[in-house]
């Protein structure tokens, strides 16, 4: 069974396919990150019309990649939400076109479900159960796994997610879109220990996260302080560490709130090193296990999406002639498989 992954919910078009014997068989992705940067983040109009330039293009390249023609495709699976709406749109329109035109099934697939199970296409997939750490640019969210379409939401930021901080406050530090990474890069050279940023929502009971606070508390660190060099690298590297801490210290309760031995973490803040060192050594003095995705597999990209459809395919999950997204979609509406 070999299904055709499309994603395009905000701005990286990716394309794969994926093969229940072989694997992985294509992966192409193309990312907007320049075209946007001028701007600071992302402008949906420009999104949009950038995945209709580049989709089917990269539609025929992945098909090259793996030596496949139409014909040889059993499904096409495409990200129906939650995303840019404008965005997603065209990654369901082409999808729905390409499995009418084909005649296979077409597969709506949860973004978030897709970066939920990335980590199992590597060669050490997680079982079940887990608890799962997805936190991006749009999510911060801990949930209770126990079964593919099995989730419990544990808790979730009520303001920003950890990716969009990640990047607010790199920009306070004058650092380009999109600013995580580099932030991430500068806190290497940081002294640790010359600045304290607090662990927000640490110090009461319960699941949910707030980020908002920390950029707020970066912004009055950076005008107090000289803008030198060193100085910026000093408070990225407290502003990271908080946010790891905190992180951290919420996975600790999930887990032993479930009592699951088995930690996953998703979506492109989980490629933080500082991040999946204080998860690995935090499992290891607990006895369990850490599990996440090679770093090309954190952002969006459409092997997630191919291996959800596939999932989902199995399961009888596919759409009719409609071509239908959700911009806002919970996982707990998903149906169990």
């Amino acid at each position: 069974m070999r299904v055709l992954g499309i994603e395009t919910s905000c701005d990286e078009t990716g394309i794969a396919i994926y093969d229940t014997e072989q694997g992985l068989m294509a992966n192409q992705l193309y990312s907007q990150v320049k075209l946007h940067a001028d701007y600071g983040g992302v402008v949906p109009e420009l999104a949009s019309r950038d995945h209709v330039r580049k989709t089917l293009p990269l539609i025929q390249a992945a098909l090259q990649e793996a030596n496949l023609a139409a014909k040889d495709i059993d499904a096409v699976a495409y990200t129906a939400g939650p995303g840019l709406v404008g965005a997603l749109l065209v990654g369901a329109t082409i999808g729905r076109s390409l499995a009418f035109a084909w005649n296979v099934p077409a597969i709506p697939v949860h973004h978030m479900e897709g970066h939920l199970l990335a980590p199992m296409l590597e060669d050490n997939p997680p079982a079940f159960p887990f608890v799962a750490l997805l936190v991006s640019g749009g999510h911060t969210q801990l949930i209770s796994v126990t079964g593919i379409g099995e989730y419990t939401l544990l808790g979730e930021s009520v303001d920003d997610a950890a990716g969009e901080a990640f990047d607010k406050t790199a920009k306070l530090l004058g650092l380009d879109y999109p600013g995580g990474p580099l932030l991430s890069k500068m806190a290497q050279q940081g002294q640790p220990g010359r600045f304290t940023f607090p662990r927000p929502m640490t110090d009461r009971p319960g699941l949910d996260f707030s980020f908002s606070g920390l950029k707020t508390f970066a912004a009055n660190t950076i005008r107090g302080n000289d803008s030198d060099a060193q100085t910026h690298a000093d408070i990225a590297r407290a502003f990271e560490d908080a946010v790891v801490d905190t992180l951290a210290i919420k996975c600790k309760r999930a887990l032993e709130h479930t009592g699951f031995k088995r930690l996953v973490m998703a979506g492109g803040v989980s490629a933080n090193r500082t991040l999946r060192s204080k998860l690995a050594e935090m499992m290891e003095k607990r006895g369990g296990e850490v599990f996440y995705a090679r770093p090309e597999f954190c952002t969006d990209n459409g092997a997630m999406i191919a291996y959800a459809g596939t999932v989902r395919l199995h399961s009888g999950a596919a759409e009719d002639l409609g071509v239908t997204v959700r911009p806002r979609w919970p996982l707990s509406d998903l149906s169990p498989v």
